[in-house]
């Protein structure tokens, strides 16, 4: 098989909320944004202008609870302004830590998936 990992399902409450955090906060842009069902909107978004994989946010997946997606992995080139970024956009990412593969944070989205954002180390 060859393929590749396209969309990821992040699972929501509030579509419209979700989709102002990723947007205003994080910096993704809109792929997609139409209706779905009844109730709900296919919501499509991408970090970084439309590199995949990207993310919709959902609210149809009964065995998928708002919330309940962890460990989410963002790349940051400059993890102490993005740190920054995030703190001044009402975020509020944990203390940087350091490992062997890096420094990293964590922080969530409204709610409460959880991200980690980091950086690898520098040559």
């Amino acid at each position: 098989m060859q393929t590749e990992l396209a969309v990821i399902s992040i699972p929501v409450t509030d579509q419209q909320r979700a989709k102002q955090f990723y947007s205003d906060v994080l910096g993704f842009s809109v792929v997609r944004d139409a209706p779905f069902n009844s109730e709900a909107r296919w919501i499509q978004m991408s970090p970084n202008g439309g590199s995949k994989p990207s993310i919709t946010l959902v609210n149809w997946f009964p065995t998928m609870p708002a919330g309940s997606l962890k460990g989410l992995v963002l790349q940051s080139k400059d993890l102490d302004a993005d740190w920054q970024t995030l703190t001044n956009k009402g975020c509020s990412p944990a203390e940087i830590k350091q490992a062997p593969w890096g420094r990293y944070t964590t922080f969530s989205d409204p709610d409460g998936n959880g991200w980690v954002l980091q950086e690898p180390p520098r040559s």
